[in-house]
This record gives structure tokens, C-alpha cells and sequence, in this order.
């Protein structure tokens, strides 16, 4: 028996009793079953399979720790009340708000530099106004999946929006020969033209997660605006825009967005049209039966009688006790959103080459799988881990907005 082995059941059999000692249960049950597991295979696969085993418990470790120390660096940005200064403060508040977005969309206009800071900086004004202490109540309960989740999310909002200065070479650059091997300049090797891999799913996150996330508010936008109005307004009205989304549901998704793509031609507005058109129907239902539970109740009708208008009922009684599901609907939508968009860039009606797209990624370097090689896996693990991570932030909002513990 080797020193890895006999070190490898050691340090499990010590983290099983340290568990069992403190109390701490869930620790014992996954040591535990890691030493089990680690036990059958080590019969049954022998060194090589305790070791890739063993492998797996590292990353799987690495991974929790990683995911708590996140956790606890956003429950002392919470606490910090740095959030509270801006909401208390409503001029330097919008100003903050005001003047990087201004940029960023002059930037994306008229071509003025520096537009990726100017959004980095939006995202991380909107992220402290809401960093409050009643925040890090929330986070100090929020499980290590959630935690997680919210890691991987910021990390590839940090690709995206930073992907000119993260990746090495431009995602058109042909840099090398065709399926070169990695090397010091390509971390990943190159594709089928030559292209480095690695700035090619740098790039692949602002324009596969951009696009999605464009589609996916546009869809939002639409679906939540007219439940809002319909939940509001009743009547035929509610009745007619009822009607309508069935209709739109009633038809296949992939089989429309083949039919508008195939009718107007693969491009980024034709995409984003027909995602809205096809999701807004099942964010309607939502945000008509969340609204719909909201105008039923007294203040909404002391505010009728106050003579109140729709747009007053909607933003400042319905709208702010209807936030969390639609938050975590959109968390929802997303995922799906960013699946089709995927699954259609595989197919080649997404996003068109040169621009790298991590669906279009898989397809294009697909045969390499032939000869052994996982680099196109690659992208196709950026789709899964960004959806993996986005329901688990989701799963953790619906138990915070039903009121259910977390078990």
C-alpha cells in the first residue's frame, strides 16, 4: 500500500471524526461517504481511480472554501453601510448612477473609450446601493451553493466586461496554425483557422452572456409590463393579452426562433426579437398572477379611492411587493434564454463568425473530440457552469421570498 493511499484514508477517517466531534453533520455525512466511495473504488479501479477520486474531493474543497471566503467578503461590504451613504443620499445617488451610464452608452454610440469601465462602474454603484445590513443578514444565512453560484457569476461578469484587457490576442485574430497544441502564448491551443482558444472564450462571455442578458430584459420588459396592465386593469383587457400569450406559448420555441431567423436572417436584433417574443408570454403569467394576488388587497383599493392612477398603482403599490418572484423569474429566464441562444449559435443561426460565440465554438472545433482532445468541452463547460450557478442563486431567492429554511 503507497504513502498516497495510506495518507489519503488518514485524512479522511480525521476529517469523518473532527465532523462527528463538533457536531457538524453535514461535514461528517460528505466525509464519510467520500471514504466509502474512495474504499469501493479503490478495490474496484485500484490507485489510479483513488486518485482521480481524491482529485475530485480537492477541487470539491477548493471550491467550498472559495465560496465562503466570497460569501464573507460580500457580508463585510454589507456591514460596511457603504451602501446605506448612497441610498441616504438621493444627488449623489443618480449621479453616480447617472454619469457612467451616460458614458457607457456614448461609448457603445459614438465609440468613446474606456466604455467597460464606465459599466463596470454602473454594476458596482447598483451593487452597493443595495449592500445594506439587512443584506448581510441574508448572505449569513444563504447556503454555500448560493455563495457559490454568486462567485461564478461575478467572475464572468469580470470576463465579460473586461475581455479586451483579459484575453491575450483579439477573438478574430489568426495567430497560429490550424488545432496548434497549447503553448505559452495560447493557453488553450488554437481552433480550426488558428485563432487562440482562450481569448475566443473571453470573448465568448461578453457576447454569449451579453446577448442573453439583452433578451432576456427585453423579454422581461415586455412580459412584466403588460401583466402589470393586465393584473391593473382587468376586464377584457386582461382577458385579450391572456389570449395572446397562450397563443405565442402554444407554439414551440426552437421552432420559432428557426422560422423568424430563417424568414429575416441570422442576426443579433432578429435574435433578440424573437427571444421577446417567445418568453415575454411566460413572464406575462407570472407577473400577472403575482399582481393579480397584490390589487386584491385594501391599500391597493384606499388608493383607487384616492384617485390614484394605473401608473401610480403599478410603481409604487403592485411593482415593490411583487420584486422578489420577478427577480427570481428573470434568474429563470435567463438560463433558458441563454440555452436557446447557445443551442442556435451551435446550429450556425446565432451569432455569426468571426465573433466568438461559445455555441458556435463547439461546433466549429466538434472533431476534435475524434482524436482525444477536450478543448471543445470547454466552452460547452462555460454554458453548463453559468447555468449551474444562476439556479442556484435562484433556488436560494425563492426560499428567501417564500419564507422556507434552507435545509
Amino acid at each position: 500500500m503507497s504513502v498516497f493511499v495510506i495518507g489519503y484514508y488518514t485524512l479522511l477517517l480525521a476529517v469523518s471524526c473532527l465532523a462527528a466531534y463538533f457536531n457538524k453533520r453535514q461535514v461528517f455525512i460528505l466525509a464519510f461517504s467520500l471514504t466509502l466511495v474512495s474504499f469501493i473504488l479503490g478495490i474496484v479501479g485500484g490507485p489510479g481511480a483513488l486518485k482521480a477520486v481524491a482529485v475530485c474531493a480537492a477541487l470539491l474543497g477548493l471550491t467550498a472554501m472559495v465560496s465562503y471566503a466570497f460569501r464573507e467578503f460580500l457580508i463585510q461590504l454589507a456591514e460596511s453601510n457603504v451602501g446605506s451613504s448612497f441610498a441616504n443620499n438621493p444627488p449623489l445617488k443618480y449621479l453616480c448612477l447617472l454619469v457612467p451610464a451616460v458614458w457607457c452608452l456614448l461609448a457603445w454610440i459614438i465609440g468613446l473609450p474606456l466604455g467597460e469601465i464606465a459599466f463596470a462602474l454602473v454594476i458596482i454603484v447598483v451593487l452597493l446601493i443595495a449592500m445594506t445590513t439587512e443584506t448581510a443578514k441574508e448572505l449569513r444565512t444563504a447556503p454555500l451553493t448560493a455563495a457559490f453560484g454568486m462567485f461564478v457569476i461575478f467572475t464572468y461578469a469580470i470576463a465579460g466586461i473586461f475581455a479586451p484587457y483579459i484575453a491575450p490576442h483579439g477573438e478574430a485574430a489568426v495567430i497560429s496554425s490550424a488545432f496548434a497544441p497549447p503553448d505559452e502564448s495560447m493557453l488553450l491551443g488554437a481552433d480550426q483557422l488558428g485563432r487562440d482558444m482562450f481569448s475566443r472564450l473571453v470573448y465568448g462571455a461578453r457576447n454569449s452572456v451579453g446577448l442573453a442578458i439583452t433578451a432576456t430584459t427585453a423579454a422581461f420588459f415586455l412580459g412584466a409590463g403588460a401583466g402589470l396592465l393586465a393584473a391593473t386593469k382587468g376586464g377584457w383587457f386582461d382577458q385579450f393579452l391572456g389570449r395572446v400569450a397562450d397563443v405565442i406559448m402554444s407554439i414551440p420555441s426552437l421552432i420559432f426562433a428557426l422560422l423568424m431567423l430563417s424568414i429575416f436572417g441570422p442576426s443579433t436584433p432578429v435574435i433578440i426579437c424573437a427571444v421577446a417574443i417567445i418568453y415575454a408570454p411566460r413572464v406575462f403569467r407570472l407577473t400577472r398572477a403575482v399582481a393579480g394576488n397584490v390589487v386584491v388587497m385594501d391599500y391597493i383599493e384606499a388608493a383607487k379611492l384616492r384617485g390614484e392612477g394605473t401608473g401610480y398603482l403599478i410603481r409604487r403599490e403592485i411593482l415593490p411587493n411583487s420584486t422578489a418572484p420577478l427577480i427570481a423569474e428573470f434568474g429563470l429566464e435567463f438560463c433558458f434564454v441563454f440555452l436557446l441562444v447557445a443551442g442556435l449559435s451551435f446550429l450556425g443561426l446565432g451569432i455569426q463568425p468571426p465573433t466568438a460565440d461559445w455555441g458556435s465554438m463547439v461546433r466549429e472545433n466538434a472533431t476534435l473530440i475524434s482524436f482525444g482532445d477536450i478543448t471543445p468541452l470547454i466552452p460547452a463547460a462555460a454554458i453548463a457552469l453559468l447555468t449551474v450557478a444562476v439556479n442556484f442563486v435562484v433556488d436560494w431567492m425563492l426560499f428567501r421570498s417564500s419564507g422556507l429554511k434552507e435545509q
